[in-house]
């Protein structure tokens, strides 16, 4: 089958042929429709979870997907051939991605039913990105505040965080780099600073002089960083970051709740993403659909950052 991957840790993302996987025990083979691209593919690509599981090389790239289930395994129940599903998988040993013409996904795992009312090409781009805004909104208990600073608002997780904080009532603030008031407030966002042209502390500090009830801030690699972005959060308020650049302690002497937020993928919180989608609100940003043919193309903007929404590849 075709597929798109590397041959090394590190190696230059191409075009491979993979051998078609077979399902084993608990598994369903899905015929993969579409196959969402994230930064996450490329940073495990260049072995992020060496420690923690082995690689196998080829590496077979991609963790979203959407698809049709082909045949399932022994003790397989969940699921019937022709049963249209989307989810999200990291197989160990890493390898057996989704950016493939098939991809063999344990039926316990992150794997759910697809939204009925979108296309199979746009709920790819839903699973990570929509339940990491999920899981978001359940650990920093987001309901409980009225106003949240999201930064890197325009990215995947970004447009998915600002459309459900804003359908919960809180008052966004999207802070992104060179994306408009009014593409951000057609996702529900209040305002938008443009980080390029504008200084975030002025625009913030001008609308909330005691600061923002939460931050999330999803661009932030460094401590230094992440707490210059804390000090618009009013004492008592929460602050997270998905690039553990938070510092728990740092934050305790003003009682703001931190929190380093990693993604809990399962199959109750990819339910809960699609009945979101299929409930209305919520819509998947898609920004661009390419053929898996230009995945090592599509790799490569990601990897450049400013993506606004998300990239799929059509298989």
């Amino acid at each position: 089958m075709r597929a798109v991957g590397v041959r090394e840790r590190n190696g230059r993302p191409e075009i491979l042929q993979a051998r078609r996987p077979e399902p084993g025990e608990g598994e369903v083979l899905v015929r993969v429709v579409a196959a969402g691209l994230n930064p996450l593919d490329w940073k495990i690509a260049e072995g992020m979870l060496e420690s923690l599981v082995p690689y196998d090389f080829p590496l077979v790239m991609g963790a979203d997907f959407a698809g049709t289930v082909e045949s399932c395994g022994a003790e397989a129940y969940r699921f019937t051939p022709g049963e249209q599903v989307f989810g999200h998988v990291v197989s160990e040993p890493v390898g057996g991605g989704t950016y493939a013409e098939y991809v063999v996904v344990n039926e316990a795992g992150s794997i759910a039913r697809a939204p009925t009312s979108i296309p199979l090409t746009t709920a790819a781009g839903a699973p990570t990105a929509g339940m990491t805004a999920l899981g978001i909104m359940d650990s920093a208990a987001l309901r409980s505040y009225e106003s949240v600073l999201i930064i890197g608002a325009a990215g995947g997780v970004g447009t998915f965080l600002t459309q459900l904080a804003s359908a919960r009532g809180l008052r966004v603030i999207a802070a992104t780099h060179g994306h408009d008031q009014a593409r951000m407030g057609a996702f529900g966002a209040a305002s938008a600073v443009d980080v390029r042209t504008t200084e975030l502390a002025a625009a913030v500090r001008e609308e909330y002089p005691g600061g923002v009830d939460a931050l999330v801030d999803l661009g932030s690699t460094s401590a230094e960083e992440f707490a210059r972005n804390t000090a618009l959060v009013r004492d008592g308020g929460v602050a997270v970051s998905t690039l553990d650049a938070a510092s728990l302690d740092a934050l305790h002497g003003r009682r703001i709740e931190g929190i380093n937020y990693h993604l809990a993928a399962s199959a109750e919180l990819l339910e809960r993403l699609g009945e979101e989608i299929d409930s209305g609100p919520l819509t998947v940003p898609i920004e661009v659909e390419v053929p898996l043919d230009e995945a090592p193309g599509a790799v490569a903007r990601n990897r450049a950052g400013g993506a606004r929404g998300k990239t799929v590849l059509l298989t």
